[in-house]
């Protein structure tokens, strides 16, 4: 959705309710759960030796859009109300759909690195 810009409500319904997918997507973000995902799988596949940390940028290959100078910084999105900073951990234990996402970025990653 974010790489191409779909609109919410025109998720495909495999999904689910696009209004439930926003919501999750909006919480996980504010409570650091994509964070928490991302970081897990580095990890793992970094004690596997699968990731190459040695990164070269240049000029040549990372170039700003011409309306990006002097653009207004954004923030991210304000925490859910009703919950505290150290609720995420909490929160998120024992969710499957949150056991079922980790586990098919997992699937997806291994497959993409052999």
């Amino acid at each position: 959705r974010a790489r191409t810009g779909l609109p919410w409500r025109d998720l495909p319904e495999r999904f689910g309710s696009w209004i439930t997918v926003y919501k999750r997507h909006r919480r996980w973000s504010a409570d650091g759960t994509w964070q928490m995902l991302l970081t897990a799988i580095q990890a793992e596949q970094d004690a596997e030796g699968r990731v190459d940390w040695d990164i070269a940028v240049d000029s040549t290959t990372v170039r700003a859009h011409q309306h990006a100078a002097g653009a207004p910084r954004s923030s991210p999105p304000p925490p859910v109300p009703g919950r505290q900073k150290g609720d995420a951990a909490r929160t998120n234990r024992g969710d499957p759909v949150l056991a079922a996402l980790a586990a098919r970025l997992a699937e997806v990653v291994r497959l993409g690195s052999s």
